[in-house]
């Protein structure tokens, strides 16, 4: 299981926007609004790092109001 943590900047007045757009991607097992340099923190999980990147490109950048991603990927200890 691939996991990771994608933090999201919107476009100014389409926060409501994009989380209620994220919120129907079954991958993202949570989302959370910030404040700060990004607007939203969204846990994904998938089967692999392929399948992640693919959700990550093809789901949440193609979201209409979604200006800029950075993702994070987990590990195991």
């Amino acid at each position: 299981m691939a996991v990771g943590f994608v933090l999201i900047s919107a476009a100014p007045a389409k926060e409501h926007d994009v989380y209620n757009e994220l919120l129907k991607v079954a991958e993202i097992v949570e989302l959370h609004p910030l404040f700060g340099e990004y607007d939203l923190i969204a846990k994904l999980e998938a089967p692999d790092f392929d399948t992640l990147g693919h959700v990550i490109v093809n789901k949440i950048r193609s979201i209409n109001g979604v200006v800029d991603t950075k993702t994070l990927t987990g590990t195991k200890f």
